[in-house]
C-alpha cells in the first residue's frame, strides 16, 4: 500500500483569505478554487491547502495539542530570503531570528537547511524551508 499527501485544510476568518491568496500566489501555487466560502490552491505535487472562511472565535495555539507548524519547501535559499523581504514588506514578522541557517537540522555537513518562521494572520505558523546543497 502506498500513501502522499492530499491536501490540508485551514479554518480562517473571511478577511485574511486575500493574504494567503497573494502569499501562495507569489510561492508559485496555482488558485484551484476560489468563492465566498474561501480558496483552495495547490502544488506542482497536487498537494493542496483549502482555506475556508468559518473560523470560530477560539484562538489557535500552535503550542498546545495539535499541529505546531506546516514546512513549505523552497528551491533555493535566494527563494527563502525572496519570500522574507515580501513578508516583512507585508507586515509579516519573522519569528525565531529568522532567515537563518540550522546546520543542526541539515541532512549532512554538505547541505543546508536555511528557513523563515512566521504566523499568518490566523495564527498559523508557517515555515519556508530551503534543505539542499550548501
Amino acid at each position: 500500500m502506498k500513501s502522499k499527501t492530499g491536501h490540508v485544510q485551514f479554518l480562517v476568518k473571511p478577511e485574511n483569505v486575500p493574504f494567503y491568496a497573494d502569499l501562495f500566489s507569489f510561492l508559485g501555487w496555482n488558485t484551484i478554487w476560489s468563492g465566498d466560502e474561501g480558496l483552495g490552491v495547490v502544488e506542482e505535487n497536487g498537494v493542496s491547502f483549502w482555506f475556508m472562511t468559518g473560523a470560530t472565535g477560539v484562538v489557535n495555539d500552535y503550542d498546545g495539542p495539535g499541529v505546531n507548524h506546516i514546512a513549505i519547501a523552497a528551491e533555493s535559499q535566494a527563494d527563502v530570503d525572496a519570500a522574507s523581504r515580501k513578508l516583512t514588506e507585508d507586515g509579516i514578522a519573522m519569528l525565531f531570528e529568522t532567515p537563518r541557517h540550522r546546520p543542526d537540522f541539515a541532512q549532512s555537513e554538505t547541505e543546508t537547511y536555511y528557513q523563515i518562521m512566521f504566523e499568518t494572520p490566523d495564527r498559523f505558523l508557517l515555515e519556508y524551508v530551503y534543505t539542499g546543497p550548501k
